[in-house]
């Protein structure tokens, strides 16, 4: 996949900076989620924003650091669409928690960034902030969620497999093949059909 074929977002003269570093960030969590770490140039990510490659390198230094900016970025939405639901009833707490990581979908790529951060961890800057951000959630999950560690832990392993669904791209075989219909009925009950018309298919771009 291209650059090209991910919608470059508009810019708007004279953007302050924060506005401009957000602007790249959300290119680059759709090139990276897209092509990965590894299969992500600057130029892409660049191209993507509707920027120049050497200000991208101005602006975070190296393809590493863009990354990690990119990760710590996706982890601390995750957390903030937690807290933002967290107002309500206990007893449906977690039924709202779980509809807000489902919706980050629609910001592309950036569970399969989540996702791919997590197979990074022998890489020593990387795999740093990756833990960083998992712990970050595990704590929020007991601390300000209230969670007990057993619900910590199947709330977790949940995600876990929402981000292997969004990865393999499951839906395309929903109602074709068994394992995969019974995975998405169970990881989004009620919204299988929202969570299809949120992801490609195989053989589609992100």
């Amino acid at each position: 996949m291209s650059a090209e074929e991910i919608p470059a977002p508009a810019t708007a003269p004279r953007m302050k900076a924060a506005d401009r570093r957000e602007l790249i960030l959300a290119a680059a969590t759709a090139v990276f989620g897209a092509k990965s770490y590894v299969g992500t140039t600057t130029d892409e990510v660049a191209r993507a924003a509707g920027v120049s490659q050497p200000y991208v390198v101005r602006l975070f230094g190296t393809k590493e650091k863009l990354f990690i900016a990119v990760v710590e970025r996706a982890y601390a939405r995750v957390i903030d669409e937690f807290r933002r639901v967290m107002p309500g009833p206990d007893e449906t707490r977690i039924d709202r928690m779980g509809a807000a990581y489902t919706d980050l979908l629609a910001e592309r790529g950036m569970l399969p960034v989540i996702a791919h951060s997590t197979s990074l961890g022998g890489e020593p800057e990387i795999g740093r902030v990756a833990r960083r951000g998992f712990s970050d959630i595990w704590r929020f999950l007991r601390e300000e969620a209230g969670f007990t560690p057993e619900t910590a832990r199947e709330f977790f392993a949940t995600g876990m497999l929402i981000n292997a669904v969004v990865g393999l791209r499951l839906t395309g075989d929903y109602g074709d093949e068994v394992s995969a219909t019974e995975v998405l009925d169970s990881c989004f009950p009620g919204a299988v059909e929202q969570v299809r018309t949120l992801l490609p298919a195989a053989d589609e771009p992100w």
